[in-house]
């Protein structure tokens, strides 16, 4: 654990909820990464951190359309899309409570009137690109509808509209069941003729835990096939022969049992995969059923039924999982469709870090939140960055650790604390999505107001190149006393990037031997007799051979660029 004097962290901590034991636990867990690159999702998007707007952190609830067109027109005005600050992201709030007729998302009828698709037109005029959000749940945040089992249906709408940026919160989720219905047969039905097979449950072949009981209640043979819950247990039908490629009426034959939700996937020739979820058995008999249509081919078919939901992170990776592959689908599909280039959607999961998305995330999405959400004081910024600077192996180009929207600009932070803020987030490799008002960098004659502080923190390029360097490498702590930390970034062209930052109350000096960064196994700086030192926020070169010491105020960062002379 960190000195007991660094009181933001345990601030951060107790408001979050988080046992610190429990943290370090999490963390130590994170050991490997459970996607490879046949995995990624990989939708040519988000090579590096994606940067642009979003409405929550200052707006919330009060938004609409006309707020959104300001907020494009200021960004371009500003020259903020010249630096990379591309999207311009809808929270919560857009949608109407209800859906249309044919079960699509609309907008609200009096804060959103023109539309969707007309505000994304409107963005994308000032050469930007629009983003909306959503839930992983019933609901959203705001109790509005949202997109668990609308998947399919809701991405097509956005694909649509044209809509480039996706953010998938966690509100309302239902997660998964873990149990599995009990099987007593498969029935499966050729809709054209009406001809039906019937195959008995115990005589699937049965792995794991699957088991063979017995219930005199059922009729025919009186046995069913349990165990198949939490992926301990499949069953496997080999050879099952059907005339015709082409939709059938598959039906399980079920042993009706408690009053709670089951769950079990049809795979079909180890291909296709039909989820199934099973209602809450309150029937007067012990027999029920549950009917898909499911496509076989001409000839032999393997089934196999089982459960490989084993957690709750098992469940939000499989559910985000699948918003992502709707996503591509629906690009592709509506592209197709409308006989034009096709427009990725960038994909943010935000799930707050519950589930270790860190160690799914790369195989469903573009970036995750790994935290609870920011506000814009120093113990939210500081709390964040202490678990998300852990995570520095996750990142990859096109699939990013996300530790959450930036505050830069709000609430009461000092300039300091602006800086480091937005330095943490460059060494990082977060996403760069600013949260303030963007409106007051132009004057009333709608001019650059160029003496805005603010402004110039988020503007400045060079912290912005370090953040979008294509290595794509999350800055490492390589050195704390618990109140001031030393972070390397590795940076294209053999570069390096080394922030020192004073997170504590209280003036301190911090330093770092460059020789010694040039052992590091992740660092590809040279090893030389003199090196080149920008300093990025007083811009500001030097010459040093190697050792390097700053006394740095309270709350602040010093940010260097490090190259090798010849």
């Amino acid at each position: 654990m960190e000195n007991k004097t660094t009181t933001p962290i345990a601030a951060f901590l107790k408001k979050n909820k988080i046992c610190p034991v429990c943290l370090v636990k999490r963390l130590s867990s994170a050991t490997k990464v459970t996607v490879d690159g046949a995995d990624r999702f990989d939708n040519g998007v988000a090579l590096t951190p994606p940067m642009g707007w979003a409405s929550w952190n200052l707006f919330r609830h009060n938004i609409n359309e006309n707020l959104i067109k300001e907020i494009a027109k200021a960004m371009h005005d500003a020259h903020l899309d010249e630096l990379g600050y591309k999207y311009v992201n809808v929270d919560d709030c857009w949608m109407s409570s209800y859906r249309t007729s044919d079960g699509k998302l609309q907008s609200d009828k009096t804060t959103f009137p023109s539309g969707m698709k007309a505000l994304v037109d409107a963005v994308n005029s000032y050469g930007l690109k629009m983003g909306i959000y959503t839930s992983n749940g019933t609901l959203t945040c705001e109790d509005l509808p949202s997109s668990l089992y609308h998947e399919r249906t809701d991405a097509e709408t956005f694909a649509e509209w044209g809509v480039e940026y996706f953010k998938y919160d966690f509100c309302h989720n239902e997660a998964i069941p873990t149990s599995a219905p009990e099987i007593d047969k498969i029935m499966i039905a050729n809709p054209k003729t009406g001809e039906e097979i019937t195959i008995q449950a115990e005589e699937a072949q049965l792995r794991g835990d699957a088991v063979v009981l017995e219930d005199k209640k059922l009729t025919s043979t009186g046995k069913y096939v349990s165990g198949l819950d939490a992926g301990h247990g499949s069953m496997v039908f080999y050879d099952v022969e059907l005339p015709e490629d082409g939709e059938y009426i598959f039906t399980i034959g079920l042993r009706k049992f408690g009053l709670y939700k089951k769950y079990a996937e049809i795979v079909i020739n180890g291909v296709d995969t039909y989820p199934v979820t099973i209602p809450s058995c309150k029937g007067f008999t012990r027999e029920g059923r549950h009917q898909i249509t499911v496509n076989f081919t001409a000839g032999k078919n393997t089934i196999m039924i089982h459960n490989p939901v084993g957690s709750r992170m098992d469940s939000a990776a499989k559910q985000y999982r699948n918003m992502g592959k709707e996503l591509q689908r629906a690009t592709k599909l509506v592209a197709e469709r409308e006989g034009r280039e096709e427009k990725p959607i960038c994909y943010s999961i935000c799930e707050w870090g519950i589930n270790q998305p860190w160690k799914w995330g790369a195989s469903a999405g573009n970036l995750w939140r790994t935290t609870m959400d920011i506000d814009a004081n120093w113990t939210s910024i500081v709390g964040i960055y202490e678990f998300n600077v852990r995570l520095a192996k996750y990142a990859r180009p096109g699939n990013w650790n996300d530790p959450d929207m930036l505050e830069v600009g709000n609430g009461n932070l000092t300039d300091n604390e602006n800086r480091a803020h937005f330095s943490l987030w460059c060494m990082m490799a977060a996403p760069l999505i600013l949260g303030n008002d963007i409106r007051t960098f132009l004057d009333e004659n709608g001019n650059v107001d160029k003496s805005n502080k603010v402004l110039k923190i988020i503007s400045n390029k060079a912290a912005i190149a370090i953040d979008q360097d294509k290595l794509g490498v999350q800055a490492r702590r390589i050195k704390t006393n618990g109140l001031v930390d030393v972070l390397v970034k590795p940076l294209e062209n053999k570069e390096l990037a080394v922030c020192i930052f004073n997170k504590g109350p209280k003036a301190m000096e911090g330093s770092f031997s460059i020789k010694e960064l040039t052992k590091e196994s992740f660092v590809d700086l040279p090893e030389t007799d003199r090196y080149t030192v920008f300093d990025i926020w007083n811009n500001t070169s030097f010459v040093a051979a190697d050792k390097i010491a700053e006394v740095l105020e309270p709350h602040s960062v010093i940010l260097y660029r490090i190259k090798a002379m010849a």
